[in-house]
């Protein structure tokens, strides 16, 4: 009798044990999922503002050759993008978009390079790198500081 009621203690303990793995495996499953969202959302975000900065009327807030740092609006905000010149043809705009996502802990870190090799023809990628979650304690604050931490990327070229 007692080893009966052992028997059919381990199988219910066992039953228990896998039901809670999958129900646990099904909790991360979503967690991943929407921080996923979150980072390509942002990442998206901040291209649209870099694009409808860099397209508006009458002219780019992103000049080539640039000659200082310039004041973007995004999500209804005034950001200072950093211009930076890595090469002699290539003039880099750098700023970063907080508060974004679900949760508003999403950002997206925005880089945009004006190539003037074949001037007048000014070649531009804008590479936005999204992030579900960002940290104010880091420089810059908008990176992979964590191993929780999704980065999804978009660029464009034109």
């Amino acid at each position: 009798m007692i080893l009966f009621a052992v028997v059919l203690v381990s199988i219910m303990l066992s039953i228990t044990l896998s039901v809670s793995n999958i129900a646990l495996k099904e909790v991360k499953f979503a967690t991943s999922s929407r921080d996923t969202n979150n980072a390509f959302f942002a990442a998206d975000t901040g291209i649209e503002c870099a694009l409808m900065n860099d397209k508006s009327i009458p002219g780019s807030v992103f000049p080539w050759p640039g000659t200082g740092n310039v004041t973007v609006v995004c999500n209804g905000s005034n950001i200072t993008a950093t211009r930076t010149t890595p090469s002699a043809n290539v003039t880099r705009y750098s700023f970063v978009v907080t508060s974004l996502g679900s949760n508003n802990l999403s950002c997206a870190s925005v880089t945009i390079d004006k190539n003037g090799t074949n001037n007048p023809v000014i070649a531009t990628t804008i590479t936005s790198k999204g992030y579900n979650v960002y940290n104010t304690s880091v420089n810059p604050p908008c990176s992979s500081f964590s191993s929780n931490t999704v980065e999804r990327q978009i660029e464009t070229r034109y």
